[in-house]
């Protein structure tokens, strides 16, 4: 005898617990399209904008490069603009140009992570919420033999049949959100690299303008 189930036959044998793996599965779902969106984003033409400012800002056209460090989204471009803001005045001090390059690549690095607790969460909660509707569908399987006081293979079916379903759905949507999380730490490790370049990069501008004298170093203790 042949029996096909098709996927709500599947989710209303799962049980109850079923809803509460799918309510994870639209979760990840939705962090994943949202992350994936954010760092492409983040990611696109990093290494046009390292290039544009450079030109412009040895060019002395800094509001130019300011103006497109605006429009280019992403950490990088955000770390260069808040460095040629500080060079605009022909005049930086050096802590205060460290401390708030610091400052906003600790803020678009928060931004390039949020939304991984949920993934990992999502991960790790999916098999354990699969594992509890085992424990669940074994508790019926063996409440259905006391009740009748004889081991009859049709009496445990039901509760077996949710023990495996629950188990193979938590782990259908761990291990894709678990893959999904892994790719994102791989894109944002990259992403950090690329912050690393935008802060060398200002660095480097400020240098090369303060040896042609186009901009000047505020010393400690001297008024600004």
């Amino acid at each position: 005898m042949n029996v096909s189930y098709d996927l709500m036959t599947l989710f209303a044998d799962g049980g109850p617990m079923m809803y509460a793996l799918v309510l994870c599965s639209l979760v990840a779902v939705g962090v994943i399209i949202a992350k994936a969106w954010a760092l492409t984003i983040a990611h696109k033409d990093t290494n046009r904008i390292l290039a544009d400012v450079r030109e412009l800002t040895y060019a002395g056209e800094i509001d130019q490069a300011i103006q497109r460090c605006t429009e280019t989204p992403g950490p990088t471009a955000a770390i260069l603009l808040v460095g040629l803001r500080r060079l605009r005045a022909g005049e930086y001090r050096e802590s205060d140009l460290t401390k708030a390059i610091d400052t906003t690549g600790t803020i678009e690095l928060g931004f390039l992570e949020r939304g991984l607790v949920i993934l990992a969460t999502v991960a790790n909660v999916a098999p354990l919420m699969g594992f509890l509707g085992t424990v669940a569908g074994m508790i019926m399987a063996f409440a259905s033999i006391e009740t009748a006081g004889d081991v009859d293979p049709t009496l445990v079916a039901g509760g077996i049949k949710v023990a495996l379903l629950t188990t193979a759905t938590g782990l259908l949507i761990a291990i894709p959100t678990n893959i999904g999380y892994n790719f994102f730490v791989t894109r944002i490790d990259k992403l950090i690299v690329d912050m690393e370049q935008g802060t060398q990069q200002i660095l480097n501008l400020v240098w090369d303008l303060e040896k042609q004298g186009k901009v000047q170093r505020i010393r400690s203790g001297t008024a600004g």
